[in-house]
């Protein structure tokens, strides 16, 4: 049953068996992310995450696009700014949308981005801190920063070559090029591709499969998954370590090996 939560003005959650969707709601500027609604996100990803009732979120755009990237906005605010203080105001600004783009990929939960339109800039950047990514077809996708001169700085430097490889990252962002759903899911952009009208769906079919088992265990095992290329094995194997044992305390794991050996012992 949906259950909604209507305490944001740019963006909406609702709830639905033990999965949130997260949808950026702002459909007639595609969704773009001002400071506004970036806090909106932070605080609904924060109340997410601390929520029991809550096994798996989805992220999702309102209307035609997932999101178009920063606000127009506050690219006029930071050229309008006296010069002296451009660097500290984008440093300041470069901190809130890091915040943000943590406030995502740091859930203990799973995170499905289902990209229902057009991701680029900052948007595919949002969409890539996420777990997974299922497009609709017809979406496009695309690192356009440096059409703007700038840099991808939300992370998107960090994601990308995770999933394309660093040859790939360099070409998609050097070349700010359009990506389609087939070629991306071929290189590992993205994980699925599903007809539009039926997106949600699959999203939500895909965060209960992912969500069957100990959330405990689910919670742990990512953690330790996403710093796997950063840390040494003997590092990962120590973090495995200390996740064993946490899981070895709870009632989840209790439970089922109980049902395990009741089946086995009949």
């Amino acid at each position: 049953m949906d259950s909604a939560m209507n305490a944001f003005d740019y963006i909406s959650v609702t709830h639905n068996d033990g999965i949130a969707t997260i949808t950026l709601d702002r459909p007639d500027v595609r969704n773009a992310i001002n400071d506004d609604m970036r806090a909106e996100l932070i605080s609904a990803f924060t109340a997410a995450d601390t929520d029991k009732s809550v096994r798996a979120i989805i992220l999702t755009g309102a209307g035609k696009g997932f999101c178009s990237g920063g606000d127009i906005g506050g690219m006029r605010a930071r050229l309008d700014a006296p010069s002296g203080e451009v660097a500290f105001n984008g440093w300041k600004r470069q901190k809130s949308t890091h915040k943000g783009v943590a406030a995502i990929h740091g859930v203990s939960k799973p995170v499905i981005a289902a990209v229902n339109g057009a991701a680029f800039g900052l948007g595919l950047d949002m969409a890539l801190s996420c777990d997974f990514i299922i497009a609709a077809e017809g979406a496009k996708m695309s690192m356009s920063f440096i059409k703007r001169g700038l840099v991808s700085d939300g992370g998107g430097m960090y994601f990308l070559p995770r999933r394309v490889g660093l040859s790939k990252a360099k070409e998609l962002i050097f070349s700010a090029r359009i990506v389609e759903p087939d070629e991306a899911l071929s290189i590992g952009m993205i994980d699925r591709i599903a007809p539009a009208d039926d997106l949600l769906a699959q999203a939500h079919a895909w965060a209960k499969e992912l969500t069957i088992g100990s959330a405990t265990a689910v919670a742990l095992t990512k953690e330790i998954i996403d710093k796997t290329f950063e840390r040494s094995d003997e590092e990962i194997f120590a973090m495995g370590r200390q996740a064993q044992a946490v899981c070895y305390t709870t009632a989840e794991h209790r439970k089922s090996v109980e049902d395990f050996l009741n089946k086995v012992s009949k």
